[in-house]
């Protein structure tokens, strides 16, 4: 309790005047008068009160009212009659206190009736000027009955703004707000997880359907039908063009097909061996080679027609000047080499120890004249097909270099100068070489080897993967009805003769077989029949080759062979 201005109850002194507590008003705060100085009662008129009656009983001697009335005589000389007995202030129920204190309490400033007058003022209660105002009264009001009802074991708990407690809030709500924060995070990574397998199997299932449709699927492709398209190969549409590369430096011919499967979306260079036997317009057999340098570009067309089971649209002649220039237009060419190639300028001494004008090597860029030289170029001991198939490679090369472009392709053939064999036209050759560039580009695009057996023949069961599935025809050869078999084998030391021998003895009517090259070259020629009713028909084979009647013997032949010739030093193909 705050009692700061009555120290020990015991009064309070100001300005010189004793005062003293005489009770608390409604805000808890002690309520002063002042103690008046010790004077000798005075008697006070009073013209109505009654003699003898409770002359000497003080005020407040009977607190309950039970007693007989007193008249309070008025200080002002008027009386106020009859008025009730007024209790001693007693908060604590002990007594009046001693000395000053125990003094009756009289509210208006009148004493006890008999006692001595005072004066008004000092009668009268008074606030000490140092006491607070309502409002500080107030708190000082509750403040005290929080002591009070500590006392009592009865606690008012306030609130009070503490600094510790908003860092307490702060750091809740932190924590609140990193844990959302980490289950936002792992949400969204669950959706990204989510959405990254969605993508993935949606993308692996286009690819297995685009493989599906192109039918490059493992497992689902047939001989039959390409898996993916649903069309058996007879039916499926081909656009073919021939093409013959003439070598103008050192003769002979390169052949081979273009083809551009539009149902498949496929293409392919088959490669033609120039031993494969043909029948020329007048029923004879021939070979590729001979067709061309005889029969022309219509006729060897029509006999492959015939052989393959095919429909060639047209035919390109090539010559090699034609092609180094196309090279060059292109912007050269990107060929995975399988040999070293010489310079074929290079003729003295001095120039054969120089380097080879094409390396052997993965990627090698080839020039115009780098790129005749390889496709041209068959190495000692070698047969036909590996330069056959360098030719192939170089096709390859120049398509991939080739626009895409109708037009820009049809601009390049234009500009090469060459004078394109009706039915095919400048134009539709450029559109023809920008859908095979297309494939080429998009690695839809191929190269495969025609296989021919010993005599020239094609048979179905070798050659049924290209003929059948890439050509979409069936192979028939030419009926050799009772053609002698003629087997060959080159002991010259000149590689080229093979050829020659077979171009005359195609042209002769019988039917080639090549055996190889010896390993050792011999001087004389040598020609040979087991049966004596082969006996003539070797006869005719040496006659026909230029060699002389003595060159004929009996002996052991090859077991697919009527006749077995070897060819020596002796040997003059232009006698022949």
């Amino acid at each position: 309790m705050n009692d700061r201005y009555d120290p020990a109850y015991g009064g309070e002194t100001y300005g010189g005047d004793q005062y003293e507590i005489v009770g608390y008003d409604t805000y808890g705060q002690p309520v002063y008068r002042q103690i008046p100085a010790q004077q000798a009662p005075q008697a006070t008129y009073d013209p109505y009160a009654q003699q003898g009656q409770q002359a000497q009983q003080g005020y407040g001697s009977d607190p309950y009212g039970t007693g007989p009335q007193q008249r309070v005589p008025s200080y002002d000389g008027y009386d106020t009659g009859e008025q009730p007995p007024v209790p001693s202030y007693d908060p604590y129920g002990a007594g009046a206190r001693g000395g000053a204190s125990e003094q009756a309490y009289t509210p208006y400033g009148r004493p006890p009736q008999g006692g001595p007058a005072r004066p008004r003022g000092a009668e009268q209660t008074a606030r000490i000027p140092q006491q607070t105002g309502p409002a500080e009264a107030e708190e000082s009001r509750l403040h005290g009955e929080g002591e009070r009802g500590g006392e009592n074991e009865q606690f008012d708990f306030v609130e009070e703004p503490d600094g510790d407690s908003e860092d307490v809030i702060d750091w809740l709500k932190f924590t609140e707000n990193r844990t959302e924060r980490r289950e936002e995070a792992r949400r969204r990574a669950r959706s990204r997880l989510i959405s990254l397998v969605v993508v993935l199997a949606l993308v692996a299932a286009g690819g297995v359907g685009y493989l599906w449709y192109a039918g490059k699927l493992p497992g689902l492709s047939s001989s039959g039908t390409k898996a993916g398209t649903g069309t058996p190969l007879g039916a499926q549409n081909r656009d073919v063009i021939v093409v013959h590369l003439h070598n103008t430096a050192k003769g002979g011919t390169s052949t081979a097909l273009l083809v551009d499967n539009t149902t498949t979306k496929q293409g392919t260079t088959v490669l033609l061996p120039n031993s494969l036997t043909l029948t020329d317009e007048d029923g004879a057999v021939t070979t590729l080679a001979k067709s061309v340098d005889d029969d022309g570009s219509s006729g060897t067309r029509d006999q492959l027609d015939t052989v393959l089971g095919t429909s060639i649209q047209g035919t390109w002649r090539l010559d090699t000047p034609y092609l180094q220039n196309l090279v060059d237009l292109v912007g050269n060419i990107e060929v995975d080499t399988n040999t070293d190639v010489p310079d074929p300028a290079a003729k003295d001494a001095k120039k054969k120890n120089t380097g080879p004008l094409v390396h052997r090597g993965q990627g090698q860029t080839l020039s115009g004249k780098m790129a005749v030289a390889y496709a041209t170029y068959r190495a000692p001991g070698e047969a036909s097909n590996a330069q056959l198939e360098r030719f192939g490679q170089v096709l390859h090369g120049v398509l991939r270099k080739v626009s895409s472009d109708p037009q820009a392709a049809t601009v390049t053939v234009q500009t090469l100068g060459q004078i394109i064999e009706p039915p095919l036209s400048d134009k539709n050759l450029g559109a023809f070489l920008a859908k095979l560039a297309d494939l080429a580009k998009g690695g839809d695009y191929r190269s495969a080897l025609l296989p021919v057996q010993a005599d020239g023949t094609v048979s179905a069961q070798t050659s049924a993967d290209v003929v059948k599935n890439i050509l979409g025809g069936t192979a028939k050869s030419p009926d050799q009805g009772s053609a002698v078999r003629v087997s060959v084998q080159n002991a010259t030391g000149a590689e080229d003769n093979t050829e020659k021998a077979r171009v005359v003895l195609l042209n002769g009517g019988f039917t080639f077989m090549e055996a190889g090259s010896g390993s050792v070259a011999r001087t004389t020629s040598q020609v040979t029949y087991s049966d004596a009713a082969d006996k003539e028909n070797a006869g005719e084979v040496a006659k026909t080759l230029g060699l002389p009647a003595s060159a004929v013997t009996k002996g052991s032949v090859a077991s697919n062979a009527d006749v077995s010739v070897v060819l020596g030093q002796d040997y003059r193909p232009s006698a022949s």
